[in-house]
């Protein structure tokens, strides 16, 4: 608002206006209002004043329901009601921030944010408040501690800000240009210059920027550039207030008249879609204030200051009866907002009164209103008695007073001595193996231990000391019980949050030493036979993706048996990568040949897929988002690559039908669920369109319709609501012959064998949802079980007894199992007749109750079991990470472990981790947020053959054509394979692989001179030459192929390789050039057929060329 052309007299209040109160109060002021308010002892006190009585509320008419005192006498300058939490804000002309809990307006904290000036505008976030005065912008927590405290230059003049994304602040004032400022580092990023100075409120939507300006203009900008692209002249003289919703912009202010500046009765409406003014809006009030109350209609509030308020429409006539006053305290209104759930309204008046208005009798501030933390009462007199016969108890929960005095555990020196542990004796190996030279000993390492592992030894009194390993105890806390996950370079002083994230699911990364990976021991993080994904490639944040992918039976084996002849195949690449997996016994595998055919797919790029290495280094993506997006194309890439090819033989039914249909691929089988969409038009013409989606996205309810208290709303409601979507839209009627508001609705015709669900919390309302519907069903979970429910999961034999036989009896569950937990372990879908859909959350008392039979005696009855659900680890310095809880199946555990089991294990990049299946389910929305779930068929494996037949034959070593438009037969250097040449099994075979560089190593450089490498050069393999060990042409070599390359390359190692810029380029090489994907195939096939390579450095080679041994 503009506060220049309100009365002067405001500007500077009397001191008598917050003095001593006088025992005969203000005939205007409402004694109830002093509620929280202390008065001077002599003057009235709070027991005589009469108590209000309570006020009877209309449903669905706003009406006072609570007036207090923020600070007596002190005008309020602004009010703002909290987006997190049931509060409301309130700043003063006299610097002072006062905060109201709840309807009741109960005071919850008070403080003073600025001597001088007065607060100008607040926004919440989600760790605290802004706070904008004049030339300062502090952020403080709700009780009042100073985050940070930034002060602007002392000539700025400060009036509005934008709050454009969780860590981005635009300021203006009266100057002629907006500052842009990072709330994570505390900086100005960026100065926009303004052509008409004098930005005093700031609005934005999905399409612009809008700035009011004193002058009268409303600009609309750029959300991008700041550039304007529009600007109305809304009026003559100053601008008061606007809001914009919808396609309308609507502005009230002062008109220019002889005598000066007048409020002007007509509200100037911008219709947005055209750029042009509408019919004004005559209102009966002097509007000071307005707002859209987009409730049942887009009803606008207008405010004067003198107490009137009225509603109208924007598009229609004012009438006088929508009109109803507010009754200051003071002469005057001086702040108007309104609740985010649209409930309430708050006032503020020039005698530091605030007023709260609500259209219901038990409002509510926000949709989804987290819990607010409230002091806690001293403990100090409540503790419970200690028992001194314990040998463990830990003597710090008595309290201590502070005390300068000895303790009793401080020992004088006199009466105590160090006592060192004995280092262990050098191993009898070591000894009788060692070499010296001078006084130093040399000896080969026996390898009797494990690395930073200590050898057993006896004390003189024969005491057993067992090894340690150097490194913390695996019996740690919950949350550091992981100690071989490195930590991150940041510290915890930087990052407090990153305490409640347990150690296995923080980012992992790979310590690089002068030998690279070659001295880094995986096992730490890995002590299953499961191959994870190395995390330092571009693009490997789909890690967790491709696991769950790898881990569904039917995907895998159809992946594998895939071969075409496309140079960048996305299905062909994914089963190369998917064999290295099958082939692993606990090693990483690197994924660059799949990542750089997924870089040069255009869907990709144009989806947004594709980082820059300095976006995935920042964090600056949002990994949820990227992540779900990812899993839509995926599957629709691997449906249209597999759609062209014929079914392979292997992939037909259990009684012998074919898999897919005609036309259709073996993914759209798996995945696809087909459906009707419905239109229905208001003259009655109804349209039906078949169609058909891979995946689907969650839905979640409206803030309107669901209960801040905790309405309980199963997953199986949320996703039927998903899946058989309803909706009013405007379409096109064939039968009007123009759009029509009609109502569009899905029914489902065929179920999918593999449900995906996009889980879309990109907001904090989905993550309160999400928390607020575990809480609700903890407490249902309480209720259900009772006394059952276990602190933890151990039971004595006693509590056997008493429970009965624990044959066919479910274990009762533990609290922590119950925690955070929404998401059912399975769920039950029925197709009724009518083409409706059935979904109902089935759990393994269900299952003992109906058999595990019941589920399918019915047509159209179905089972999913989930079987993986992938996770954002929140982290706001890197930008999280991604990680997967994936249930294996028997059959990997069968090829990997030769047991047959089912386990849920922990996938975070190459750290592998066997879990609880609780432990899947459970999302603590403070850190760990779900993003993707995958729901399988029951016995879905059992319908399909599953075997696997290699799709690479021995035609791939014979004579190809060259992708060199220059080379010459002369050229060739080397001779391909004849028939009678195939390689057997045992045959010997030279192996040379040159690289070139594509990425440049990125080290620093330590205080004592030493270099650390960060992140490692990113290799390419450039030419592969195999030379025959056997026969008459021993020693001529039968492959020599240049592989081709769309990358840029930084570096091409001709020293080493010999390589020549220009060498891996189709249009001006004259070497045998070919692609990746046929020496690959060329290799996979030997190693296949079981030759015996020969060469140097063959480990590493493979590994950069995607291959296992």
């Amino acid at each position: 608002m503009n506060f220049e052309v309100l009365d002067p007299g405001l500007a500077e209040y009397a001191p008598a206006m917050h003095s001593t109160l006088d025992p005969v109060l203000d005939a205007h002021l409402n004694p109830s209002l002093l509620q929280n308010v202390e008065l001077d002892p002599e003057g009235v006190a709070l027991e005589a004043l009469p108590v209000q009585e309570s006020v009877h509320i209309m449903e669905g008419v706003y009406s006072e329901l609570h007036s207090v005192v923020a600070e007596v006498g002190v005008p309020v300058s602004v009010s703002h009601f909290d987006l997190h939490e049931e509060m409301l804000w309130v700043g003063s002309h006299g610097g002072h921030a006062t905060s109201f809990f709840g309807p009741a307006l109960e005071r919850y904290s008070s403080f003073q944010v600025n001597g001088s000036d007065d607060i100008r505008q607040i926004q919440s976030l989600e760790n605290g408040i802004l706070f904008l005065t004049k030339n300062n912008l502090k952020y403080m927590a709700r009780g009042g501690l100073i985050i940070f405290d930034y002060l602007l230059d002392e000539s700025e003049d400060m009036h509005s800000l934008l709050l454009t994304d969780s860590s981005t602040l635009l300021v203006g004032g009266l100057q002629n240009h907006i500052l842009e400022i990072d709330l994570n580092t505390v900086q100005e990023t960026q100065k926009y210059a303004v052509e008409t100075p004098g930005v005093t409120i700031m609005r934005q939507t999905n399409r612009f920027f809008f700035c009011g300006h004193t002058s009268g203009r409303v600009s609309l900008r750029d959300l991008r550039t700041f550039k304007v692209e529009h600007e109305f002249d809304a009026f003559s003289g100053s601008l008061s207030d606007f809001d914009v919703h919808g396609n309308l912009l609507a502005t009230c202010g002062f008109s220019s008249r002889l005598t000066g500046l007048a409020c002007d009765r007509f509200l100037k409406v911008y219709d947005l879609r055209m750029m042009r003014a509408i019919t004004p809006l005559q209102v009966h009030v002097d509007p000071a204030f307005l707002r859209f109350i987009p409730t049942y209609t887009s009803r606008l509030a207008i405010i004067s200051q003198s107490g009137q308020c009225q509603f109208c429409e924007p598009t229609g006539l004012a009438n006088p009866a929508d009109i109803f006053h507010v009754n200051p305290v003071g002469p005057l209104l001086m702040t108007f907002d309104v609740s985010a759930s649209k409930q309430a309204l708050a006032f503020g008046d020039s005698e530091g009164c605030v007023h709260l208005w609500t259209d219901s009798p038990e409002p509510s501030f926000n949709p989804y209103s987290r819990e607010t933390e409230f002091a806690l009462p001293c403990l100090v007199d409540s503790l419970p008695p200690l028992d001194w016969s314990q040998d463990l108890l830990p003597l710090s929960l008595i309290p201590v007073p502070l005390t300068t005095d000895t303790l009793l555990s401080d020992w004088p020196a006199a009466n105590s001595a160090p006592a060192p542990r004995r280092a262990p004796p050098v191993d009898a190996e070591i000894l009788r193996t060692m070499k010296k030279v001078g006084f130093i000993g040399y000896a080969p390492n026996p390898r009797t231990r494990l690395r930073n592992q200590a050898s057993s030894s006896c004390s003189e009194q024969g005491l057993l000391f067992v090894a340690i390993p150097y490194r913390l105890k695996e019996s740690d806390s919950e949350f550091d019980s992981f100690s071989q996950v490195t930590e991150s370079p940041i510290g915890r002083e930087e990052e407090p949050h990153r305490h409640m994230v347990s150690k296995k699911y923080r980012k992992v990364t790979i310590k690089y030493s002068k030998l690279g990976l070659e001295d880094f021991d995986f096992k730490h993080y890995n002590k299953t036979l499961f191959a994870g994904l190395e995390p330092h490639i571009p693009n490997a944040y789909c890690n967790c993706m491709i696991q769950v992918l790898y881990f569904l039976e039917p995907v895998r084996c159809l992946i594998q048996n895939h071969l075409c002849q496309k140079e960048f195949c996305l299905a062909c690449e994914l089963g190369f990568l998917f064999h290295m997996l099958d082939l692993s016994r606990g090693d990483p595998c690197q994924g660059s040949n799949f990542l750089r055919a997924f870089r040069t797919i255009p869907e990709a790029s144009a989806l947004g897929l594709i980082l820059a290495d300095s976006d995935e280094a920042s964090g600056k993506g949002n990994l949820a988002r990227l992540i779900q997006r990812w899993n839509r194309f995926i599957l629709t890439q691997l449906h249209q690559d597999l759609q062209e090819l014929e079914v392979p033989q292997a992939y037909r039914g259990a009684g012998g039908s074919s898999f897919c249909s005609s036309g259709d691929s073996v993914i759209g089988q798996l995945f696809s669920c087909e459906m009707e969409n419905c239109s229905l038009c208001r003259c009655g013409s109804e349209t039906v369109r078949a169609s058909s989606t891979l995946l689907f996205t969650l839905s979640y309810p409206e803030g309107s319709n669901t209960d801040k208290t905790g309405k309980n709303c199963d997953f199986a409601q949320v996703l039927k609501r998903s899946i058989c979507l309803e909706q009013n839209t405007q379409a096109w009627c064939d039968n009007c012959e123009k759009y029509q508001p009609t109502i569009q609705t899905r029914n489902i015709c065929h179920l999918p064998d593999i449900l995906v669900i996009n889980c879309e919390v990109n907001s904090l309302k989905e993550a309160d949802f999400w928390r607020m519907q575990a809480e609700v069903a903890f407490k249902i979970a309480i209720k259900k079980h009772g006394g059952e429910i276990s602190k933890n999961k151990e039971f004595a034999l006693a509590d056997w007894k008493e429970l009965g036989s624990p044959e066919g009896m479910l274990m009762c569950p533990s609290i922590e199992e119950l925690k955070n937990v929404w998401l059912p372990f399975s769920i039950r879908m029925k197709m009724t007749k009518n083409k409706g859909l059935d979904v109902c959350n089935w759990t393994d008392g269900d299952e003992m109750q109906w058999g595990p039979a019941r589920a399918e005696e019915e047509h159209g009855v179905y089972v999913y079991d989930l079987m993986a659900t992938v996770v954002h680890i929140l982290d706001s310095r890197t930008g999280g990470s991604l990680v997967a809880h994936i249930k294996v199946g028997e059959t990997y555990h069968q090829r990997k472990e030769g047991v047959t089991h089912q386990q849920w294990y922990l996938f975070n990049d190459f750290l592998i981790e066997p879990i609880d299946k609780h432990e899947a389910v459970q999302f603590d929305m403070n850190w760990k947020v779900p993003a993707i779930l995958y729901y399988i068929k029951r016995n879905l494996n059992s319908k399909y053959n599953l075997n696997i037949k290699n799709p690479i034959e021995a035609s791939v070593l014979l004579a190809e054509a060259s992708l060199a438009r220059k080379q010459r037969k002369t050229h060739t250097t080397f001779i391909p394979l004849m028939l009678n040449e195939m390689p057997q099994v045992g045959d010997l075979v030279g192996l040379d692989a040159e690289f070139v560089t594509l990425n440049e190593e990125e080290a620093e450089l330590r205080s004592d001179g030493t270099k650390s490498t960060i992140k490692p050069s990113q290799m390419s393999v450039a030419r592969i030459t195999c030379v025959r060990g056997q026969g008459p042409n021993e020693g001529i070599p039968f492959i020599d192929d240049y592989i081709s390359t769309q990358e840029q390359v930084v570096d091409y190692l001709t020293q080493y390789s010999g390589i020549k810029p220009g060498d891996l380029d189709a249009k001006i090489s004259s070497k045998h050039l070919t692609t990746l994907k046929s020496t690959y195939l060329k290799l996979r096939f030997l190693i296949d057929i079981g030759v015996k390579f020969v060469g140097h450095g063959l480990q590493k080679d493979f590994r950069v060329i995607n291959l296992m041994t």
